[in-house]
This record gives C-alpha cells, sequence and structure tokens, in this order.
C-alpha cells in the first residue's frame, strides 16, 4: 500500500468514526418515562414551555413577567428549546439571571457543526456539555425546582419524559432536530426533538398533579402563503399534535413573533420582546384565574 492509499484509508476510517451514532449508557442515563409520576406534594402552577426554536425566547419574557407579578411556577415542563430555558430555571435562576445568561455567546456556544455528524450536521455534545456545565453536573432530580424534560422516541415518534438522570443528555435528546441535530442515544433507544411528539406537554404537567397549568406557545398563528409544501405539512402536523394539548391547558400565552425565524440576534430580540409583550397584555386575566383556582 502506498502512502496515499494509507492516507485515504486513515481518514475514511477517522470519518466513519466520527459518523457513529451516540448512545449513553452510564449509570447517570435518563430514564425515560411513558408518563409522569404525580408529584406530591401537588404543584400549584405549572409553566409548560413550547418548543419553537429561536422563537423559544419568547419564554424569558413571560418568565420575566410572571416573577414580577409575584408568581413562580412549581413545576416547569419542557420541550426542546422549552426543555433548555426549563431546566436552568429549575437549577435555581430567576428571569434576569436566565435572560442575562441568554445574551452570552452566540449559536456556537451550544451547536458543534460538523460534517461528520451522524444523520444531521450538528453533533449535540457541545449542548450537552453546555448544560451540564450551567448546573455544576447536577442531575435532573437534585436540581432545587422540579422540571420534566419531553423529548420523542424516534423508532415511533411517541413521547418519552425524563425527570431524572444526565440533565445534559435529556435536554439533548430533547433538542434533537431531525436531519439538523445528530439523534441521541440512551441505553440504546435513539430520541429525537420533543417537537416530534408534543410540542406543547400540557398532559404532562396534568399527569404530574399539577392544579393550574400555564402553556406558552410560541409557533406563529398562520402559515404564510409562500410557504413551501413541506412546510406547511410540518406546520399542520403541529397543529394536530398541540390542538388537544391546548385545550388542555387553564390559561395560554400564544407569543407569535412571527413566521421567519433564525439563529441571529434580531430574532432572539423580536421573540423576547412578543413574549413579554404578550404575558402582560394577557396578565390582569391570568392573575385573576389564577386567584380563582388556587385561591391566593
Amino acid at each position: 500500500m502506498n502512502a496515499w492509499s494509507r492516507r485515504a484509508l486513515l481518514l475514511a476510517s477517522a470519518g466513519l468514526g466520527a459518523c457513529s451514532a451516540f448512545d449513553y449508557r452510564r449509570a447517570d442515563a435518563p430514564r425515560p418515562l411513558i408518563q409522569v409520576p404525580a408529584l406530591s406534594p401537588p404543584p400549584g402552577l405549572a409553566l409548560v414551555l413550547g418548543a419553537g426554536g429561536p422563537r423559544g425566547y419568547a419564554h424569558l419574557g413571560v418568565l420575566r413577567v410572571l416573577e414580577e407579578a409575584g408568581w413562580r411556577p412549581e413545576l416547569i415542563v419542557g420541550s426542546s428549546v422549552g426543555a433548555l430555558i426549563g431546566v436552568f430555571w429549575a437549577s435555581g435562576l430567576d428571569a434576569p439571571a436566565l435572560d442575562a445568561l441568554s445574551r452570552q455567546g452566540g449559536p456556537l456556544t451550544l451547536f458543534d457543526p460538523s460534517p461528520f455528524a451522524d444523520r444531521g450536521w450538528i453533533h449535540g455534545q457541545r449542548l450537552q456539555d453546555y448544560v451540564q456545565q450551567g448546573l455544576q453536573g447536577r442531575p435532573l432530580q437534585a436540581l432545587p425546582r422540579r422540571v420534566v424534560v419531553v423529548a420523542t422516541r424516534r423508532q415511533d415518534k411517541t413521547a418519552r419524559f425524563f425527570v431524572d438522570g444526565h440533565a445534559g443528555v435529556a435536554v439533548r435528546a430533547s433538542s434533537a432536530v431531525p436531519g439538523i441535530l445528530s439523534p441521541v442515544g440512551v441505553q440504546g433507544v435513539e430520541y429525537e426533538d420533543g417537537d416530534e411528539s408534543l410540542p406543547l406537554a400540557v398532559s404532562a404537567a396534568r399527569q404530574a398533579g399539577a392544579r393550574f397549568v400555564l402553556a406558552v406557545n410560541v409557533y406563529p398563528r398562520v402559515t404564510p402563503p409562500g410557504a413551501s409544501a413541506s412546510q406547511r405539512a410540518r406546520d399542520e402536523r403541529r397543529r394536530r399534535l398541540m390542538a388537544p394539548e391546548l385545550a388542555a391547558a387553564d390559561f395560554v400565552i400564544h407569543a407569535d413573533a412571527g413566521y421567519e425565524t433564525g439563529p441571529f440576534q434580531r430574532h432572539f430580540d423580536a421573540a423576547r420582546a412578543a413574549g413579554e409583550a404578550e404575558a402582560r397584555r394577557q396578565l390582569p386575566a391570568l392573575l385573576a384565574r389564577l386567584s380563582a383556582r388556587l385561591g391566593l
């Protein structure tokens, strides 16, 4: 074998190794649940943060308004970007601290693009490490506030819930957008974005026993006329998944920052502002409903 052939073989072997599937099998692996167990004591206010990519920055605006009004959720349920924000809230950060954290770095703080990523173009290891470092290595069950992370079992597109175990792996699984971020194996089973099964997991908060469920929907209300057929099909499927979840919520804040989105500061800022503005607009009605339901 000549030098060129040996070099080509080494490069091919490196590429195959880099494309290998990720499978987390350590003892602290997050445990997938078909149903969320009832919590004791039952949560009063549960906040359900929906999927939505950069639109999810709207959740930060909603949390700020809630905290300013004197309300802090006793449980957060998050899908995809909602899971990312949810675990940092569960770590003890308040809304201003979360907002400050979201303004540090950029997309490369969380994402590790690579031509060798498995079935996508982002590995997801950087996101996992970012979460784990931010939580000082604590597992989900050790966080001071209660949180449920929603992911999708890839083989049958059914929802699974993580309430304990490795927080970074759980959020990585919940955020694994098909074709973009590589699937996440946990004990030999692959998971992907929570958006694929439960973009807004109100039912998970109900299973936990929450007395009042506030859902935050960050997806746009309508698909624009110029959208492609695949975009229309994707949006319609998501609306079908969300409809029964929205109906099961006690209150819904729909923070619509428009259809166009992307990993750019202007989209982050627009989403954050839309969440805060819509939460302030609906705050009187929300407070009245909360007081009537929870007796406070």
